[in-house]
């Protein structure tokens, strides 16, 4: 019969990590994700904050098949898809004028934004 071991884990050390931001932004536009995700590595440069993106996710692709008459004609059919292009910026080494900074950002319409802490 194997002896059962014992699993380890990482102590963490002393040192405080400093907290980082996720930034994704989702629209039905890209060059729309496109204009903003290069106003928000503007802020950044100016703010002098470390920086990793934006970096393209996987388009999602909906597709959608309707009929084009209500009760006849099953055959004929319309086909529709939405697309939803994606991109993920993160910034490490935070500082207070960076987050001023986004707070009085103005995205287009039609951009999607969630910011998450890491």
């Amino acid at each position: 019969m194997p002896a059962l071991t014992e699993h380890k884990t990482k102590e963490k050390t002393g040192d405080a990590q400093k907290p980082q931001l996720r930034i994704k932004l989702r629209s039905y536009d890209s060059k729309v994700i496109d204009a903003a995700c290069r106003q928000i590595v503007e802020i950044a440069a100016r703010s002098g904050v470390a920086i990793a993106g934006p970096v393209p996710l996987p388009t999602e692709i909906r597709r959608y098949t309707v009929n084009r008459s209500t009760f006849v004609h099953k055959d004929a059919r319309e086909q529709f898809e939405m697309r939803v292009h994606k991109r993920l910026i993160e910034i490490a080494d935070l500082n207070q004028r960076f987050i001023d900074a986004l707070r009085d950002l103005t995205l287009p319409t039609g951009v999607e934004i969630e910011i998450k802490t890491i």
